[in-house]
């Protein structure tokens, strides 16, 4: 196993990052997160969601995944993630909506953006996401993954979380640097948008999970 050691890893890392940078809620979550609260509140969810993806590849790898690919486990776990989804929604248009009306002043730093909640909602949204069984499946659980072994199969499981830990932390480096110069001109209005606009994103995501889950 050793000599093929290198391609398992570059082919998992490579993987890791191609699953982590496209949009989506995660990456949206992050970038407000570390907005908000700073790099850890944003970086601490991708922590979370990677814990939770790597739940799903030892279920996966240990042949317990296939339990969760029946249409009744897919509707369960679409239907979680989507009131997941819509409990931010919520979260983020009240923020929006409480930054247009009320005072300007300073707000009280929120324990649902904290680095532990961070954390703990990462795992949820990972964990609940009928995306990342189909995802896992078919990194590690093919049937000729399988001759590779328990070890490989690890291998490459470290590798794919390395990845998409990489991505986050360029990610959220990006959004620190940015927002470290742009914050000096945003006030009431950059609250309101930031939060609005997440609020959008998180609609635009539900209705795609809505579709996916109806079958449209």
């Amino acid at each position: 196993m050793t000599a093929n050691i290198w391609p398992l890893l570059g082919t998992g890392f490579l993987l890791g990052w191609s699953v982590a940078w496209p949009p989506g809620p995660i990456n949206t979550e992050i970038a407000r997160r570390c907005v908000a609260r700073g790099f850890w509140a944003g970086f601490g969810l991708l922590c979370g969601a990677c814990s939770g993806d790597a739940l799903w590849a030892a279920l996966v790898a240990l042949g317990v995944g296939l339990l969760f690919t029946g249409k009744l486990a897919q509707e369960v776990m679409g239907t979680v993630s989507v009131a997941l989804l819509a409990f931010l929604m919520w979260t983020f248009f009240r923020r929006a909506y409480d930054a247009l009306t009320k005072p300007a002043v300073a707000p009280a730093p929120s324990k649902f953006d904290s680095t532990r909640a961070s954390y703990v909602l990462g795992f949820s949204m990972a964990i609940t996401s009928p995306l990342n069984v189909t995802f896992w499946l078919a990194a590690v659980g093919r049937p000729e993954m399988a001759n590779l072994g328990v070890g490989s199969l690890m291998l490459i499981v470290a590798a794919v979380l390395l990845g998409a830990l990489t991505w986050g932390l360029i990610w959220s480096s990006t959004v620190m640097l940015v927002h470290a110069r742009v914050s000096a001109a945003v006030g009431k209005w950059g609250s309101v948008v930031m939060n609005g606009g997440t609020g959008v994103l998180m609609l635009y995501f539900i209705v795609g999970s809505l579709r996916r889950l109806l079958g449209a």
